[in-house]
């Protein structure tokens, strides 16, 4: 009975996974149904946008040597009227002459016929008649301003759709994810010299393998780029994994999408939790700051036991104002008294993990670092044995110091603007880090031997936590050069009970 039971349970198991595969399956077809549709009147309006430029072209064309046509024949009509007009004046002149040598014939005198003759010679000589060229100018004939479209009709003729460009392929061995970077690589599948650019898609996802239709980011995208590889740079990694896929464009067409391929963006992400903060903290995701006009009244409830295991933190002065109840959310009490104090909301239970904090310029006092989830709501960061941090004072001067079941080692560097915090819960290690420089600032080893939490406390300003980053490749390198060097074990180095 037990095993029918269960094999039964495996099949209703393997129909329900088969059911939300096709489901997705459908969802894809209908999503794509729609692109179809959408994209066929999207393409038929740039069918039409181009003959509209065609036949716009064409117009421009026809007007251009229509004109030029009508100048030709303007300036030869101009070259033929001169003509005409001067032929016309020569030939009124050479009528008049004719006559006058013809009236000259009947003269009796010699005397008189001889100053005639000689008038009708002088004016011959002078008689614009002779000095006409009795060739037109200019000819009639316009063939060179014909023209022959019998190549241009061919070409027309043999237009069809432009080649679109096959699908590029990933190639995943040579994709990269390191620093908060992804780097995607692909190639065609066959040399094609009309392709212009490519345009690269990505979108954070949780879920693994194929992309899905619902419940899914929209895809965003980087358009134009030149070579067959691309890098992602400066990303949060807030989500499990990222899909990727890459088309090729030529002058005219995008061509299909490469098949998708998933890349995994593993990284510690994590929010603070105000739930569970000191009442004079004001928390909001990944940001706290100091806030003077919270937990009024709470210091006469705990009045003895903030003295004890008083700290080198100094003790804000309070105002009195009305009793502000404090509210109890989440899985333990309000941090009280003098811890100042915030956690992250999610457990580190193995693996290596990186974040970093940045403090406002004015904070007076803060600590950074992790605790196991027994930190007591009067203790402070570094002042129990299940504790780690680095603390900051800038109340009179400023102090840097590393601390762990109140003990504390000075830190004879520079406070950075930004802490980076890398935690190996396997290899028992938490380091400070320059977040810009990546300069090593403190190591702690030990064995973890619970759940740790992030930790931070703050008075008088405030933080700034950074997550969703991978370990840094030059910290990587740091620990594991640390790693190898004898002796290099801290002085407030234990084994966590």
């Amino acid at each position: 009975m037990e095993a029918q039971k269960e094999a039964l349970q495996r099949i209703i198991s393997t129909l329900a996974h088969k059911n939300d595969e096709i489901q997705n399956f459908i969802e894809t077809l209908n999503h794509t149904l729609k692109g179809v549709q959408a994209n066929a009147s999207s393409v038929i309006g740039e069918l039409d946008e181009e003959f509209d430029g065609l036949y716009s072209i064409l117009d421009e064309m026809k007007e251009s040597m229509t004109t030029s046509i009508k100048q030709a024949e303007a300036h030869k009509t101009q070259e033929l009227q001169n003509q005409l007009s001067q032929c016309s004046k020569s030939l009124e002149n050479s009528e008049e002459l004719l006559e006058f040598a013809t009236r000259s014939l009947d003269i009796k005198d010699t005397e008189e016929f001889s100053k005639a003759a000689r008038q009708i010679k002088d004016r011959v000589t002078m008689a614009p008649a002779f000095r006409l060229s009795l060739r037109p100018k200019v000819s009639d004939n316009m063939t060179h301003l014909m023209v022959d479209f019998s190549q241009e009709r061919q070409m027309l003729q043999a237009l069809k759709f432009l080649p679109v460009p096959r699908a590029p392929e990933i190639v995943l061995a040579d994709c990269l994810v390191a620093d908060n970077s992804v780097t995607i690589s692909w190639q065609m599948p066959e040399e094609d010299n009309k392709i212009d650019h490519y345009v690269l898609e990505y979108r954070k996802t949780n879920f693994d393998g194929l992309p899905r239709v619902k419940d899914e980011r929209c895809w965003e995208s980087i358009d134009y780029i030149k070579g067959t590889e691309y890098t992602l740079s400066g990303l949060r990694f807030d989500s499990k994994y990222m899909n990727f896929r890459v088309r090729a464009c030529n002058k005219a067409v995008a061509g299909d999408c490469s098949d998708p391929v998933t890349l995994e963006t593993k990284a510690l992400v994590f929010n603070l939790d105000g739930s569970s903060s000191h009442m004079n903290l004001k928390v909001e995701d990944s940001c706290v700051e100091w806030d003077s006009s919270g937990g009024k009244g709470q210091e006469n409830k705990v009045k003895g036991k903030e003295n004890k295991g008083r700290s080198g933190t100094p003790s804000p002065k309070r105002s009195s104002v009305s009793l502000r109840s404090p509210l109890i959310r989440g899985s333990r009490d309000r941090f009280t008294g003098e811890s100042y104090t915030v956690l992250g909301d999610t457990a580190i239970e193995s693996g290596q993990h990186y974040w970093e904090v940045k403090a406002q310029k004015d904070c007076k006092s803060y600590s950074v670092g992790v605790t196991y989830k027994n930190l007591g709501k009067f203790d402070q960061l570094g002042k129990t044995n299940t504790s780690w941090c680095v603390h900051i004072n800038n109340w009179l001067q400023t102090t840097f110091a590393a601390k762990h079941n109140n003990k504390a080692k000075v830190l004879d560097v520079v406070v950075p603007d930004r802490i980076g915090i890398y935690c190996d819960f396997d290899g028992g290690q938490l380091s400070f880090y320059n977040a810009s420089s990546k300069q090593l600032l403190y190591t702690f080893k030990t064995k973890f031997s619970q759940p740790l939490l992030p930790g931070f406390m703050v008075w008088c300003g405030g933080l700034t936590v950074t997550t969703g980053l991978q370990v840094p490749t030059a910290v990587k390198t740091l620990q594991k050069n640390e790693n190898g060097l004898s002796g290099s074990a801290s002085s407030l180095t234990n084994v966590a009970q």
